[in-house]
């Protein structure tokens, strides 16, 4: 019998909360080789509310402790309630295929999120221009589907890349949104041919010459990118190059940035060459654990809970995702973010663990 309890006005609902709520399998569905869309629904039905490009981290409950798994969401917000990653696994993927083997309609995983500034939301323009290869097509996706939904007539170019035609992901949408969107040109490009499907449109890697083909305007428009790095790089490359307004370029990378080295809780040798520590131990006080632990000169408020035995869910650890966000109820933090938390959000005392040393003694919601 079907529940009828699922059937309830978006004003009768409540914005799902993006502090760990439990998301439910909804469906599961190929996409191409290796390429999955994982949809959910809100457990506690309540809808999503998010900007189209934006991503989810995913507590994966792997055998070997939990796991934290960032996706960027395929689905847009005009479709509020429910939610979808598509995800490709690699070679050495832990998470993904996990996800592959055990996510069915009806499991259950915990979600942190979304977060993220990579949207056309966060840069409104007249005409756009999306690059992407393999599996970084998904937040244009999301982009596309809310422009589809919502403003139909905006004009975006769509170039998409992938090593075969087979390999192209969202092909037949993206073939069926080229019909209902008068603005919008598509235009696919492929590595090499195969024997599984023919294929007549563009072939090699984008370059100088192949972009002015695919998007004879680009200088005109507000490009956002997304791939692997290496083809991020190309494509930046290219468009600087290519006398480009780089402020209107915008690209989606989970990696990284360079981090210095934390130097080590010790002051320079005494006279009889042995190592004086440092007094520069700061309190923290856990108070949903109940421990009390001293964060060593240098370190953040996630290493100091780590080696606490304090949990807290953490996935990029470099201030983007916002997982490792916990209320700072007293005392004062140095935080260098790179967006995972918002102004709103720092006013109310929150913190992201991964990016914050103590100034202060410190009492954590944690």
């Amino acid at each position: 019998m079907t529940d009828l309890g699922l059937y309830r006005h978006l004003d009768q609902m409540a914005p799902w909360n993006d502090r760990l709520q439990v998301l439910e399998v909804i469906g599961v569905a190929d996409e191409a080789p290796d390429v999955k869309t994982f949809t959910f629904r809100s457990d506690n039905q309540t809808w999503f509310r998010y900007k189209p490009g934006q991503f989810l981290t995913l507590e994966l409950p792997t055998p070997e402790g939990p796991l934290m798994r960032t996706y960027t969401l395929s689905s847009s917000p005009s479709r509020p309630f429910s939610i979808a990653v598509t995800v490709k696994a690699q070679a050495g993927s832990i998470g993904t295929r996990w996800m592959f083997d055990h996510l069915v309609p009806g499991s259950h995983v915990k979600a942190y999120g979304p977060a993220g500034d990579f949207s056309l939301h966060s840069h409104p323009a007249a005409k756009y221009l999306f690059i992407s290869a393999g599996s970084g097509v998904t937040p244009m996706m999301s982009m596309l589907r809310w422009l589809n939904d919502c403003a139909p007539w905006t004009d975006v170019g769509f170039v998409n890349c992938a090593r075969r035609a087979e390999e192209i992901i969202f092909r037949k949408e993206l073939e069926l949104l080229g019909g209902h969107m008068p603005g919008l040109s598509l235009g696919f490009m492929i590595e090499e041919r195969s024997s599984r499907e023919g294929w007549y449109g563009h072939m090699g890697r984008i370059d100088a010459i192949r972009l002015p083909l695919l998007a004879p305007d680009f200088r005109e428009r507000e490009i956002f990118c997304c791939g692997p790095d290496p083809f991020m790089r190309a494509v930046r490359g290219m468009l600087d190059a290519a006398g480009f307004d780089m402020t209107k370029y915008h690209q989606e990378s989970f990696a990284a940035p360079a981090v210095e080295e934390i130097p080590a809780p010790f002051a320079s040798p005494a006279e009889d060459g042995t190592a004086v520590p440092v007094e520069a131990m700061t309190p923290i006080r856990f108070s949903l654990s109940e421990v009390d632990a001293d964060c060593v000169a240098g370190q953040t408020v996630l290493q100091t809970a780590r080696s606490s035995g304090v949990r807290i869910p953490a996935a990029c650890e470099f201030g983007l995702c916002g997982t490792c966000k916990v209320k700072k109820v007293s005392g004062a933090v140095e935080m260098s973010h790179n967006g995972g938390i918002l102004d709103h959000e720092i006013d109310d005392g929150f913190i992201l663990a991964c990016c914050s040393k103590p100034l202060s003694a410190l009492e954590i919601e944690a």
